[in-house]
């Protein structure tokens, strides 16, 4: 062994690497080869293939994958390619990224819904109306501001209700935005687990395939090794 670096040449960009770094085609998954041959239709397994023109054509075969399925691949289809690229994490905080976009009525409004829908909400409403029918029949029976059967009253819950009524919605379309944003975010996080799954397979694949290689090699010295000691035996 004279310890020299081999160098090959990549099939694709044409540059020379070392061996050791390259991989060998005849290890690349077919689906991706196939991919390559659309360009290279002349390779052979006894060609290598650098690792960025291979993540570059993984990248392009994922793209076709999603166009294939879904039409045309979306934006959220080019932020999950595109954070893979650059090793870059996909998931994020929905709820602080809302926060910095709603105005000052939307947060009010949602502040309003959740009072009006706990049991605060419900203790102060119950004494208020006790209070009101003590003081009209009780407190002021001669000259009652509300006499029974307290139209004044019926009057405030009527507009007490209209005003409700659309703060409840517009919180609630506030809560729409927000779950449509976690759906799109589970869908990216879930399809880039997937796509690096698959990356993380053909990895193991290379890996293994480059271990028995060198295994194989080891084994050839071992076996001059003993031919060698058989000879000087004799």
């Amino acid at each position: 062994m004279n310890g020299k670096t081999e160098y090959r040449p990549c099939m694709v960009c044409k540059k020379n690497f070392p061996l050791n770094s390259l991989i060998p085609m005849g290890t690349v998954r077919k689906v991706i080869t196939e991919e390559i041959a659309k360009d290279f239709p002349e390779w052979s397994a006894q060609n290598y293939i650098c690792q960025p023109d291979l993540t570059k054509y993984r990248m392009q075969y994922v793209q076709s994958i999603l166009s294939s399925e879904q039409g045309e691949v979306s934006n959220l289809e080019y932020e999950v390619i595109h954070s893979m690229r650059q090793h870059e994490l996909i998931s994020k905080n929905v709820e602080s990224r809302l926060d910095q976009n709603w105005t000052l009525g939307e947060r009010l409004a949602d502040k309003i819904a959740a009072f009006g829908g706990s049991w605060a909400f419900l203790s102060c409403f119950a004494a208020f109306l006790v209070i009101w029918i003590l003081v009209n029949t009780v407190v002021m029976v001669k000259h009652p501001a509300d006499p029974y059967p307290f139209i004044l009253l019926n009057l405030m819950l009527s507009c007490l209700a209209a005003i409700q009524a659309p703060v409840i919605m517009m919180s609630q379309n506030r809560q729409e935005a927000k779950d449509r944003l976690r759906s799109e975010n589970d869908y990216q996080v879930n399809l880039k687990a997937e796509l690096e799954i698959r990356n993380l397979h053909e990895k193991i694949d290379h890996l293994l395939m480059h271990q028995w290689d060198r295994l194989a090699k080891i084994q050839e010295i071992q076996l001059d090794l003993l031919s060698e000691m058989s000879k000087k035996k004799e």
